[in-house]
């Protein structure tokens, strides 16, 4: 569940006219500093920035799923997006503690300075060189 805080903050954007990616980056920033501060792990920067769009999408962020990528991603996308449209339904406790037990095996250095640096690096190396120059 998202901080209030953050659901402020995105919901702030929002009324400002911001872009759906920039309301989910507020997710994405707490998600990041959640990995930090020791509440759990992930497996890398990429996996933390997934949780985090996750999060933005179920808050009801109109961030539609991807386009391309891998299938199960797609799908996993969909769904949570379909969940923040429809409203609020709570993950079972069971689901909840499942995810919360696995990501807290995880190890803390995916949110590193050197990882986020390197996972922005080589996202800007997927894109083309005009979308490299506007962003």
């Amino acid at each position: 569940m998202p901080e209030k805080e953050t659901l402020e903050r995105a919901r702030r954007d929002k009324r400002e006219g911001k872009a759906p990616t920039t309301q989910a980056g507020e997710f994405v920033r707490e998600e990041i500093h959640h990995v930090r501060e020791g509440k759990h792990g992930a497996r890398s920067a990429k996996q933390a920035i997934a949780i985090g769009l996750s999060k933005a999408r179920r808050a009801g962020v109109d961030l539609p799923p991807p386009r391309k990528g891998k299938k199960s991603t797609r799908r996993s996308a969909a769904s949570a997006y379909r969940a923040g449209q429809r409203g609020k339904r709570k993950t079972s406790r069971r689901r909840a503690r499942a995810v919360h037990r696995a990501l807290t095996r995880e190890p803390r250095r995916s949110a590193s300075r050197t990882a986020l640096s390197r996972q922005a690096r080589t996202a800007a190396r997927r894109r083309k060189t005009p979308a490299r120059r506007a962003a």
